[in-house]
């Protein structure tokens, strides 16, 4: 090649331009970038003062929220709270020397389960009455001394006294029926039946007196007879009652010495 051609060569190639590539976004795609950009600023700020404003109304602490905190031994409430949902505890009391108090618009129903979520025991207190479900119902005094105890085979009253009472002046009845079994009344000392307006009823076919004390007649009016199997039921002016031997009259007067 002669110094010529060489030399127009590079009069060619420096004559033309280079060519340029442009890398990026431009046009309208740079706008909606920025545009998208922008709202999900907005949206970052909206949330974040949401979550700042939810923090400081519902009172969040490192320690719990609002009237909820977080201990070593479980949660603690303070003042009133309400519960939408049932509530499942371990074990809920009340701050030493405060009183716990719970209200319901219907009923509060405390019921215990076996693992099979089978009801044991329900206690529920309502607008019509108190209800308890169990196999065994007791009451102790402060002392531990069973007052009273209920099961589906007796009823026990533990109390030194049992009293009845009812409105002024006198309760309007008290009825006591055993339908398939027997009333049996047993005490150490006395049994007193007392009616001061009206009247002592025993109705039945056949009454038993057992163990009555048996009067002695005089020698001047005992018969001499064989031994006397009928006997009259006296009875002294302190209630008390005895046999007397039968006669063909009232023999009370005769026998009477058990009265002294």
């Amino acid at each position: 090649m002669t110094q010529e051609q060489c030399t127009h060569r590079n009069n060619v190639q420096s004559s033309e331009k280079p060519q340029v590539y442009k890398v990026g976004i431009y046009g309208w795609r740079k706008r909606c970038l920025y545009f998208f950009v922008l709202l999900l600023m907005i949206l970052i700020l909206i949330n974040l003062a949401l979550t700042i404003w939810i923090l400081k109304v519902m009172n969040f602490t490192i320690d719990g929220m609002g009237s909820l905190r977080i201990t070593e031994k479980g949660l603690k409430l303070e003042g009133d709270s309400e519960f939408l949902e049932p509530l499942y505890a371990k074990e809920i009391q009340s701050k030493p020397g405060r009183p716990l108090f719970l209200q319901s618009s219907r009923n509060i129903s405390v019921n215990i389960v076996n693992s099979n979520n089978q009801l044991l025991t329900q206690l529920v207190t309502g607008s019509s009455g108190f209800k308890a479900r169990g196999k065994m119902f007791e009451v102790k005094s402060t002392s531990g001394k069973l007052l009273f105890s209920a099961d589906e085979q007796e009823v026990v009253v533990g109390a030194e006294r049992l009293r009845v009472m009812g409105e002024c002046p006198a309760p309007k009845g008290i009825q006591i029926l055993a339908e398939a079994g027997d009333i049996q009344a047993i005490c150490r000392n006395e049994l007193r039946l007392e009616s001061k307006d009206g009247e002592i009823s025993l109705d039945a076919r056949r009454i038993r007196l057992m163990r009555l004390p048996e009067g002695k007649a005089s020698t001047s009016s005992s018969s001499s007879g064989t031994r006397q199997t009928v006997y009259e039921v006296c009875v002294c002016p302190n209630g008390r009652l005895f046999l007397s031997q039968a006669g063909t009259g009232s023999t009370c007067q005769i026998s009477n010495n058990v009265c002294l």
